[in-house]
């Protein structure tokens, strides 16, 4: 039976009344003075006047299930996790052995979060506290608390026979909908509104805008709202016309701020990964003729960075330089900034991926925030006193354009990753499947129809023995089939290092500063194409001692690489694990150009176009979209040119980029009638292409050439020939 702690029987004083604590709740230990003094900014925050009804409703809910609504920065994501270990604790040595563990939708957060938990509850990071994020996984299976990116949970779940071995799950920032978040939320709301979580409880935390959704979705789950606390929150001002440059607005925006004086950190919110980048060469560079207006730390937030943006999360202390946040929608709820007073500089858009099932295509989408983002952003610069909220367009613009909500993920993503996983978990028809916002129908249709190509699903519709070794993969299924296709063609060691590449270091490149980055760069260009040249790459960042100077000399991005290393050998050691071969290196070989070339195409060969009249204008085979390489591919920095490759396979195309197709390599139409599956070659739209490879397949393969004869013993004669020649 669960029951609540006694805190005074382990010194606590939770309402804070002001007694003496004695020992550490969690561990039983005798605290340190740090210990006092964290708990004592920790009772200070919004959330802890949420903290008896949090533990309450959690001893009380009839399916487990509660509901925690709240505005950002009141403390929710740093505090809850706490409360859940304390309800743990009190369910008896049963409970003890069932973790609290925690989602978030950004593993940088995880990570974050985990750090700052450990250290306010003076448990050990990595024992007591762990976290498991991508290319790191830090917990112990005894853990107490454990934070988890959530697309890693949702692998746990769907692999497990029953709802997980969790005793509380909190599935944090929901309002952020994410696929998996939705997806988790999916999987667990059949098991908790049907025969019950037993002694498992479940803890959904998100912001207010998203509360009616989810109380009707869990069944009017018990729910526990976080007041917004003390402080004012600024009113926002507005810029009516809104700068055509918003960058360059937001930099003397900053400024401004910063030569008036006076105390608090800037947030200033750009749209995109590019704009955040110049808005920090810009900062960084007026910062070093600033003089009088003072030191100024510029900290970029955003995905790209993994750990190296660990620095945003870290408290400052006092003395230091201002800092400047420059970041995008990942700040919006998903992290917690050591500040006081603050200053908020908004440009009211984001830019985000979008997939097109039709055309199996992503676009760039530059769109306004929701205005949930929009107040979210404002409650950063609350405090006593407040700061400041600028907002870089019109009212109007928000009140007219911006939705309430953002769009859920789930309805914009390929979904052939999630439904491989709910195949997993045995959803027999993944639209079946409960989801705050249902995707349309033919986003399943056109993911099922992928993974039925790439022999991932049986006659009945089920994963196939190949489908559950590409689920155990942590890469897309197309690029996890390429893998397995190396263990067939004796070219896993170059694609373990492509499928690294391609999914960790997707943004190994900066734009060069000057023609000699340039010109090292192309240095390392493979005439095979952009998959060569990515293995080629890393080959050399590897053979140059994994230096940080030598990337910066070529213009690469240390850290992609560093991750792409660190994916590699979790790969390595996955395929080990599930008994698959590994053959040796063999790169640069024809034979193992051959074979890497038909590794590719038995994933990709739903991704190839052919140039239709030699000037580079390319037709995708799966339908009439026409499409031009990106300026980065390297059939377009040939020196001379070169008239571009007939036929291609690509890793990406984006509509919004001017149709370009990224990451390409030249391949043989042969190559893809042997191996690509008969019933895809039947269904292409009909057209020049198709026509084409039906005659390659109407047509016997030329047989292999004989090898030259070896040479004949010489006669008694051969000498005497050749003196005469």
């Amino acid at each position: 039976m669960w029951r609540r702690r006694d805190p005074e029987a382990a010194g606590d004083d939770p309402d804070g009344g002001g007694a003496a604590l004695a020992v550490n709740p969690y561990d039983g230990l005798p605290v340190s003075s740090r210990y006092a003094r964290l708990l004592s900014q920790r009772r200070a925050l919004p959330v802890w006047a949420a903290r008896a009804r949090l533990l309450d409703q959690l001893a009380r809910s009839p399916t487990g299930v509660v509901l925690v609504v709240g505005p950002p920065g009141t403390g929710k994501s740093t505090q809850i996790p706490h409360w859940c270990v304390e309800f743990a604790l009190g369910g008896g040595p049963e409970a003890r052995r069932r973790p609290v563990v925690v989602s978030q939708p950004e593993p940088l957060a995880a990570l974050s979060l985990a750090l700052r938990a450990a250290d306010e509850m003076e448990l050990s990071l990595g024992h007591e506290v762990g976290y498991s994020v991508p290319l790191e996984d830090c917990a112990r299976p005894d853990a107490l608390l454990r934070f988890c990116w959530d697309w890693l949970l949702l692998r746990e779940v769907a692999s497990a026979p029953g709802p997980g071995s969790w005793g509380v799950l909190v599935l944090d920032e929901v309002q952020q909908r994410s696929v998996a978040s939705d997806a988790l939320q999916g999987l667990l709301r059949d098991v908790v509104l049907g025969p019950g979580l037993g002694p498992a409880r479940l803890v959904v935390v998100t912001e207010p805008a998203l509360e009616p959704k989810l109380r009707a979705f869990w069944g009017d789950p018990p729910t526990v709202r976080v007041p917004e606390g003390p402080g004012e929150t600024p009113a926002p001002v507005y810029r009516d016309p809104a700068p055509r440059d918003r960058v360059r607005a937001a930099c003397e925006a900053v400024w401004a701020l910063h030569r008036a004086g006076g105390p608090g950190d800037v947030l200033v919110y750009l749209a995109g990964e590019e704009e955040i980048s110049r808005c920090c060469e810009i900062l960084r560079g007026e910062a070093e003729t600033a003089g009088e207006a003072g030191p100024l730390l510029v900290l970029p937030l955003h995905p790209g960075l993994g750990p190296a943006a660990q620095a945003v999360y870290e408290e400052a202390t006092e003395g230091t330089a201002r800092r400047v946040v420059v970041t995008h929608w990942v700040a919006d709820w998903s992290f917690s900034f050591h500040s006081t007073g603050r200053h908020v500089v908004d440009a009211g858009l984001e830019l985000r991926s979008v997939y097109n099932p039709q055309i199996r295509a992503e676009s760039q989408v530059l769109r306004p925030i929701s205005k949930s983002q929009a107040e979210a952003r404002r409650l950063r610069a609350r405090g006593s006193p407040p700061g400041s909220c600028l907002r870089l367009y019109p009212e109007s613009f928000l009140e007219e354009e911006a939705p309430l909500l953002p769009p859920p993920r789930v309805c914009e993503e390929n979904l052939s990753r999630l439904v491989l996983l709910l195949k997993r978990k045995h959803v027999a028809r993944p639209g079946e499947c409960h989801f705050l916002d249902r995707p349309a129908p033919e986003a399943f249709m056109q993911a099922l129809e992928d993974l039925d190509y790439l022999a991932a699903l049986d006659d009945d519709g089920d994963l196939s023995d190949l489908g559950i070794i590409l689920s155990e993969l942590p890469l897309p299924p197309e690029l996890a089939k390429a893998l397995l296709a190396a263990c067939e063609f004796d070219c896993v060691d170059e694609m373990l290092t492509l499928a690294a590449m391609l999914t960790a270091a997707p943004g190994f490149e900066v734009p060069p500063r000057c023609a000699e980055e340039a010109a090292r760069r192309r240095a390392l260009e493979h005439p095979d194409g952009d998959h060569s040249t990515l293995i080629q790459v890393y080959d050399a960042f590897v053979q140059g001692g994994e230096d940080e100077s030598w990337c910066q000399a070529r213009g690469l991005s240390w850290e992609a690489l560093c991750r792409a290393r660190a994916l590699r050998e979790e790969l390595l050691a996955l395929m080990h694990r599930i008994e698959l071969p590994v053959s040796p290196p063999a790169f640069g070989s024809d034979r193992n150009r051959e074979a890497l070339q038909k590794a590719l195409v038995s994933g990709y060969f739903l991704k190839v176009a052919r140039d239709t009249d030699g000037a580079g204008n390319y037709v995708l085979l799966t339908h009439k979209h026409v499409a031009q390489l990106s300026p980065s591919c390297c059939y377009r920095n040939r020196r001379p040119p070169a008239r571009p490759p007939p036929w291609v396979i690509y890793h990406t195309f984006s509509v919004s980029r001017d149709n370009c197709l990224s990451v390409v390599s030249a391949v043989q139409p042969r190559m893809l009638v042997e191996l690509a599956p008969p019933y895809f070659l039947s269904n292409l739209p009909p057209g020049e292409s198709r026509d084409l490879l039906d005659q390659l397949r109407e047509t016997p393969p030329d047989p292999p050439a004989q090898p030259p004869a070896p040479p004949r013993a010489p006669g008694p004669g051969h000498a005497e020939a050749c003196a005469l020649q």
